[in-house]
């Protein structure tokens, strides 16, 4: 986001773009106060005409044309109503869909420090607060700012003396309320947002692990700490309130004054002999007619204190830069890719020293079609390993080549073009089974599907799904995040790496929940996946790297082994050895 006010930057980003939306809006609410000055003049005619004697048909004919103005009043306001709430959520809409963007495109870092309740509310609540800011708050204060001079000028044109009493009471009113008071409840409503972000956040950690803690028997433990994020929220949205409050006392007290300045500024020229009833009416009505104005400014004045903590959230969201600068965009090779690890070490922590990394001088290359098993146990950097081919991170040090561009050359949605990454926890969607299967890619076509998944084995598991009203097939059953077993869930990860056809497959530990007969689903698939692709297998089973031409062992972010499977199995005194000798899944566990 580029410096400058942000109240400006986000108004020309999201509201300027809709200039005909905007111009509407201020059409209708400056026709709407020219009508609202008409009425008391309407009023004051009746008043005078009906004390003078007028003839019924002229006072039913200006009855007439004030229940006119004032019908067509209602109008414009409900138009210029619905007109600045379709321009509020257009421009709130895109700002929330840009914020979801910019969260997408931040690293694992940004992610793993926030949850998900928190970044939710950072989304959508922050946002929803700027709906007024962004349908109504410009025009609004234009619009009422317009209706108070009007009022003043017209109050003027009757007696200057009048008029200069209003201006006086007007400017001090505003003054008020615009300067000392606007933001006394800002700080305030920052610490409601940050509140609220922690509440969500809680609530979003806590129903994701509804399964563990309704087996523990911890319930208790979430009420709790529901109860302690409500108390806060209540007593940082009671600070708020009263710190509003003090906005809404100082108009009653303000109208107050001006009721009096109003009865006693009539009363003296009428007794001078100076106006008529009607005109006293009058003076009285503009003066209550600045009620509004003013009023409508203090509401505004609220909204954009709250509006205030909001945008300091947003703009400080949208200048939170991703640790991982977009590359110049080196093309990546098609087909199975070259990887290569140049002395890589990491730590997730930057600027951790020594005893604080993952990985410490990581080499190896692997050439294209080749297959590698990585070997370690929990804690040894094999995940990592895989993270850093996705460049979900980068390097404290090193290189990472893949098909001979360093990863930080190339662009990032390249690089998961032609990398991919199969782990043992699959996230599935509330969504139909096809957009389950293609990641919601439209281009892929169901015969292509239906066929990958008939080659891993799924594909009595989709004949046998119901087809939902209106369907063409089973494809577009909706499917609930949790309506698959953990190996029907495997395996439809697997049909996504087949569709997306990538040069490198990472296998983190992929296979570790299936049951043995359901694994052998998939066999014969992974096979085929390696035969024309590069392939990484992260894996504790001793089946599982039976396939890979290559071997390599991890121990605390170092490299023990590495070699030919095949060379290092024949080798009795190799660590790769000793584990096929010993069990392979006793020595890792």
């Amino acid at each position: 986001m580029r410096a400058g006010n942000p109240y400006v930057v986000l108004f020309r980003r999201y509201v300027a773009r809709q200039w005909r939306g905007t111009a509407l809006l201020a059409a209708l609410i400056l026709a709407s106060i020219g009508l609202q000055l008409l009425g008391p003049q309407l009023l004051r005619a009746f008043i005078d005409s009906a004390i003078g004697g007028a003839a019924l048909e002229s006072l039913a004919t200006l009855a007439l044309a004030f229940v006119g103005v004032a019908l067509v009043t209602q109008v414009l306001t409900a138009w210029s109503q619905y007109v600045g709430e379709d321009l509020g959520w257009s421009a709130t809409n895109a700002l929330r869909a840009d914020l979801a963007l910019h969260c997408l495109r931040l690293d694992l870092s940004f992610h793993k420090a926030r949850t998900s309740g928190e970044l939710i509310e950072r989304i959508d609540g922050d946002v929803t607060a700027l709906a007024a800011f962004f349908s109504r708050f410009v025009v609004n204060v234009l619009g009422n700012l317009v209706l108070l001079v009007g009022v003043l000028v017209v109050v003027a044109r009757e007696d200057l003396r009048a008029g200069l009493a209003l201006t006086l009471f007007a400017v001090f009113a505003v003054f008020l309320m615009a300067g000392p008071l606007r933001n006394i409840a800002v700080r305030y409503w920052h610490r409601v947002r940050e509140v609220s972000a922690q509440m969500y956040g809680f609530l979003g950690e806590r129903l994701a692990g509804t399964e563990d803690i309704r087996s523990s028997g911890a319930e208790t433990h979430v009420m709790d700490g529901l109860a302690w994020h409500h108390r806060a929220w209540l007593r940082s949205r009671r600070k708020a309130v009263y710190a509003g409050t003090v906005l809404f006392s100082m108009t009653v007290l303000i109208f107050a004054v001006g009721n009096a300045v109003s009865f006693g500024i009539g009363a003296y020229l009428w007794s001078l002999g100076v106006i008529t009833l009607g005109t006293v009416y009058l003076l009285f009505h503009y003066t209550d007619m600045l009620r509004r104005p003013i009023e409508q400014l203090r509401r505004e004045l609220e909204d954009m204190q709250r509006a205030v903590a909001s945008v300091g959230r947003i703009t400080e969201l949208l200048r939170t830069e991703t640790r991982l600068p977009e590359g110049r965009g080196a093309p990546i090779p098609t087909g199975a890719l070259a990887v290569e690890f140049d002395r890589v070490s990491f730590a997730y922590e930057p600027g951790a020293d020594g005893d604080d990394l993952v990985l410490r001088d990581i080499s190896l290359r692997l050439a294209p079609g080749e297959v590698l098993g990585v070997l370690g146990r929990t804690g040894s950097g094999k995940t990592t390993l895989a993270r850093l081919l996705l460049r979900f991170y980068d390097p404290t040090s090193g290189a990472i080549r893949l098909g001979g561009i360093d990863l930080r050359e190339a662009r990032l949605a390249d690089v998961r073009t032609h990398a991919t990454l199969v782990s043992q926890d699959v996230q599935l969607f509330h969504a139909r089974v096809r957009e389950n299967i293609t990641f919601f890619d439209p281009t892929i076509d169901d015969e292509r599907i239906t066929s990958v998944l008939d080659r891993i084995g799924l594909g009595g598991w989709l004949r046998a799904l119901p087809r939902a009203d209106g369907a063409d097939g089973a494809l577009d059953t909706q499917m609930l995040a949790g309506g698959l077993s953990a190996g029907e869930a495997q395996l439809l990860a697997f049909a996504r790496v087949f569709l997306r056809d990538p040069g490198l497959v990472i296998l983190d530990e992929a296979s570790s929940r299936l049951d043995p007969a359901t694994e052998r689903h998939i066999e014969r698939a992974i096979d085929a996946l390696f035969a024309d692709r590069t392939g990484i297998v992260i894996a504790h089973r001793l089946a599982t790297v039976q396939r890979c031409d290559r071997v390599l062992i991890l121990e605390e972010g170092r490299i023990v082994e590495q070699g030919l499977r095949a060379a290092l199995a024949q080798d009795p005194s190799s660590r790769f050895s000793e584990l096929l000798r010993t069990g392979l899944e006793q020595v890792l566990a």
